[in-house]
């Protein structure tokens, strides 16, 4: 690839990448090894491409260990690949995702290279079953690049989730509100810029980010494997994540769809679409399968765990 194809791909992108990444990934994606070890073709045809998230953001696959057969081969303890049809490899680690065998997902790994808002990295780095290298602003001056929501994810504070959002905010409030997101960012960085000034107070790196706000931008390395993967898209993409997060989830979900297709259909099936449910509120079902007309009052359940039971029950999410 090209160096104007480098071009290209930063105005495709609106900016998400710089020159400098634009040309770096043109240089990776012009590569091509060969190798003995098992590859996915499926990931190797979006290896070091960034899909793009949020406003500026993306996600893109660094490197990758191990496919559906690396699953299956640690199953087996098998010397290879190709030992069952692929309808039995699929069987298997459907059995594995079922019954929650997950050493052999952990015998594959990823590693993405993620831009995303300080707030959503926040939220993010709770998890701690990976490997995480962070952008340094102790040593790197930070872009003047921060999330502004889209007016149709800014809403109110739910008054039945402390966590949710209810109704969207329209007119005059929906232009003020992002007014305030804007002028805000705009004059924290240039407060930033100003510290670090060289001919103003020069202040050290490490001090002058203490004024930025959570929406600004950040990078990191995030390598992990896909057991830990899984468990953290099963939150992250559920639908009651947080929006700034689930979109990044879902970006990382259409990866995992094309480096492991088997364990990602699994995955959908026993973990994203299927349900679980607790001894008593299996208990309801089978008085339900036997023609009892069961409420909430004659359950035994909770008004929560019955309302959950429902959302089951009527495919709700």
């Amino acid at each position: 690839m090209s160096v104007e194809f480098a071009g290209l791909l930063v105005y495709a992108l609106g900016m998400s990448i710089t020159q400098e990444q634009a040309r770096e990934i043109s240089e990776q994606r012009s590569r091509s090894e060969t190798t003995r070890r098992v590859v996915s073709p499926g990931l190797e045809a979006l290896l070091y491409q960034p899909i793009e998230v949020l406003d500026h953001g993306f996600v893109r696959v660094i490197d990758y260990l191990g496919d559906d057969s690396a699953i299956v081969q640690a199953a087996r303890v098998s010397y290879g690949t190709g030992t069952r049809s692929v309808r039995g490899d699929a069987a298997l680690i459907a059995y594995l995702m079922r019954h929650r065998h997950t050493t052999p997902f952990e015998m594959c790994e990823i590693k993405y290279h993620v831009k995303l808002p300080v707030f959503v990295a926040r939220q993010w780095i709770r998890h701690r079953t990976a490997s995480v290298n962070e952008v340094s602003a102790r040593y790197s001056i930070l872009d003047r690049e921060f999330h502004i929501p889209a007016p149709g994810n800014l809403a109110r504070q739910s008054t039945q989730n402390r966590q949710g959002r209810s109704d969207i905010l329209e007119g005059d409030e929906a232009v003020r509100v992002l007014e305030i997101l804007k002028d805000d960012a705009s004059r924290a960085y240039g407060h930033y810029e100003e510290l670090l000034d060289d001919e103003g107070p020069g202040l050290a790196r490490e001090l002058a980010r203490i004024n930025l706000p959570l929406g600004i931008y950040t990078q990191w390395y995030w390598k992990t494997n896909l057991h830990n993967l899984l468990h953290f898209l099963a939150l992250r993409s559920d639908p009651h994540a947080q929006h700034e997060i689930r979109v990044y989830a879902e970006a990382m979900l259409e990866t995992v769809k094309a480096w492991v297709p088997l364990a990602h259909e699994a995955f959908v099936d026993c973990r994203l679409e299927g349900a679980e449910l607790t001894a008593k509120q299996l208990a309801v079902v089978r008085r339900m399968l036997k023609g009892d007309a069961v409420t909430q009052e004659t359950s035994g359940l909770s008004r929560r765990m019955w309302d959950e039971l429902q959302a089951v029950l009527e495919g709700r999410p």
